[in-house]
């Protein structure tokens, strides 16, 4: 059979609508200034985000803790595959310092993977959620975790944390699990946000790419699933390619069959959809805690 990933094809030219906005505003300015005189690490920048001078003018940035080496060679990633640097157990005050420093009202907090440590970097995340809170305390958090490979004793680090969100994107649809997240497993993906919401989490998120090549039905199958598993808000974006060696786009979806994911989103009784091109996992992250 052959594979609806890898196969060779021409690049598909971007179309018209998917224009990424320029970062404007006061709010913009101000931080950028901040992030470039402390040398502050936000993804916002590393990952050169569509959204990020709306972002910060509403006051929300994302941080990515544990490195910038991953375990996992994702094949939609652009973040580096490798063996990862040392643990910096100075990281969960730098960043508390950073979100202080930015007068940052909510905070989303991402990580690689660190499937190398045999806490898989949760002792890290609960620090940093912790100085964060002793730091900023009326800054609100959300934190988009690894599956940490189901390992639930692990998990329940993220929940003695209690951030008001916290998420794990899909990513992608059953089908296309294996070549899109290659050491990921889909029903893992979901048994941990299902073993968040069983031990009281308030809010469970997660996020789905579109353009790799899944179908309408696939998608609405995944929606369908993240619900069906008590997940109260869902992402859905574009996939972008990070260069040529990463997948492939398939396809670009049109504003109207984002539309329509969002309207369906919310007929399944999701709390937030948010779904369009250039929507990313923290995108209006600051609206979910609601």
């Amino acid at each position: 059979m052959e594979n609806v990933i890898n196969s060779v094809q021409p690049p598909i030219g971007k179309p018209k609508w998917l224009k990424v906005k320029l970062p404007i505003g006061e709010k913009y300015t101000e931080l950028r200034s901040l992030v470039d005189k402390y040398k502050l690490n936000t993804i916002c920048t590393s990952g050169s985000c569509p959204n990020m001078g709306e972002c910060w003018g509403e006051g929300t940035a994302t941080f990515m803790i544990l490195g910038n080496i991953c375990t996992r060679s994702c094949g939609f990633c652009g973040v580096k595959t490798g063996r990862p640097e040392t643990v910096d157990w100075d990281e969960p005050e730098k960043v508390a310092r950073s979100i202080k420093l930015m007068k940052i009202k909510h905070a989303v907090i991402t990580s690689v993977d660190r499937d190398d440590l045999k806490d898989m970097g949760s002792i890290i995340w609960l620090e940093t959620v912790e100085a964060i809170r002793r730091m900023n305390p009326t800054t609100t958090l959300e934190t988009l975790i690894p599956d940490f490979q189901g390992n639930e004793r692990i998990i329940d680090r993220i929940v003695e944390a209690n951030p008001e969100v916290v998420s794990h994107n899909m990513e992608t649809v059953r089908r296309l699990t294996r070549e899109v997240r290659i050491q990921a497993k889909y029903d893992r993906s979901l048994a941990v946000l299902k073993y968040l919401k069983e031990k009281g989490i308030r809010r469970t998120k997660s996020g789905i790419m579109l353009g790799l090549g899944e179908t309408e039905e696939e998608v609405i199958q995944t929606m369908q699933d993240l619900r069906d598993n008590h997940v109260d808000i869902v992402t859905l974006g574009q996939y972008l390619q990070p260069s040529k060696k990463h997948l492939p786009v398939k396809e670009f979806i049109t504003p109207e069959q984002f539309e329509k994911y969002e309207k369906i989103g919310k007929e399944m009784g999701f709390r937030h959809v948010e779904s369009g091109a250039l929507v990313r996992s923290s995108y209006h992250a600051e609206k979910h805690i609601l």
